[in-house]
């Protein structure tokens, strides 16, 4: 069973669900413009090792609409719930937004966190370049619809028809590219999502404050980056892993073939496979 509950994180409501009551923690953190069941197909499989928590950021799913929406905002409620209700160290996975998240959490207490596996992180993707990828147009379309108030299935045609071009792509339709039960989950996730939070990624300030260097550097625990393919929606380049790898202490990399940027949801067995072989590898407390 999942059951969920507010919890107050350094003065932000958020929603967290828990599944299990044995095993060490874990803490689910889901991408931008998502929510906690983003992890829903993965949950059932970790669940008889660990006590899994997962977590709706600010502005998404039942957590607290506020203000402030880039990465480092994210990082702060967190680091409270790891701070302040977090009973043991945990390990944590996150997914794109998640990941980066993640990496501020193990950098700033490493007290309470015994290892981290980073799902695809964008980093500079939504960063220095993001006026290059096709990601402005994708989160431009997806804008409108959040904390809408049109059912779920009218959202679903609508995103269906968003076009989604870069500088030198020609335009694909959305819904070319995801099927209809996938367009009614991302509606459903936009509906229960502050329009605010697009506005950082949009003009160009979510990454404000977000040193990549420092906090990588600053990762002393375990770590996997699991990345995606580029060709198929990848938002981690090869250039951004490897700094990454050179800059952490202990880092292992692995490439998924045949996924582009949602690995955990296409993936939920390879995703467990990999979670399962790296977190086993980490020394008992």
């Amino acid at each position: 069973m999942i059951r969920e509950q507010l919890y107050s994180c350094g003065g932000v409501v958020v929603n967290v669900a828990q599944a299990s009551m044995d095993g060490p923690p874990m803490l689910l953190l889901h991408g931008v413009t998502r929510r906690w069941q983003d992890w829903l197909m993965t949950i059932p499989l970790l669940a008889p090792r660990w006590t899994i928590f997962a977590l709706d950021f600010r502005g998404h799913g039942r957590s607290k609409f506020t203000s402030g929406y880039r990465v480092v905002d994210y990082a702060t409620e967190v680091i409270a719930f790891l701070r302040e209700h977090s009973r043991q160290p945990v390990v944590i996975v996150g997914h794109s937004l998640g990941a980066m998240v993640a990496a501020v959490a193990a950098a700033e207490v490493p007290d309470r966190v015994r290892a981290i596996a980073m799902v695809d992180p964008p980093f500079e993707t939504l960063g220095s370049r993001r006026q290059e990828t096709s990601w402005m147009s994708f989160f431009r379309g997806l804008q409108p619809f959040a904390g809408s108030s049109v059912p779920v299935s009218v959202i679903a045609r609508e995103l269906a028809e968003v076009r989604i071009c870069g500088p030198k792509t020609p335009p694909v339709r959305l819904g070319d590219t995801r099927d209809g039960a996938a367009l009614r989950f991302a509606a459903r996730c936009l509906k229960q999502m502050d329009p605010g939070v697009f506005d950082s990624i949009l003009d160009g300030s979510w990454l404000n404050g977000y040193d990549r260097r420092e906090i990588l550097s600053k990762v002393r625990c375990p770590a996997l980056l699991l990345q995606g393919q580029e060709s198929l929606g990848g938002m981690l380049t090869d250039a951004d892993a490897d700094e990454a790898l050179g800059w952490m202490a202990d880092c292992t990399r692995v490439r998924v073939p045949g996924v582009g940027h949602q690995i955990h949801w296409m993936q939920p067995e390879t995703t467990y496979r990999l979670l399962t072989a790296f977190f086993e590898s980490i020394e008992p407390l």
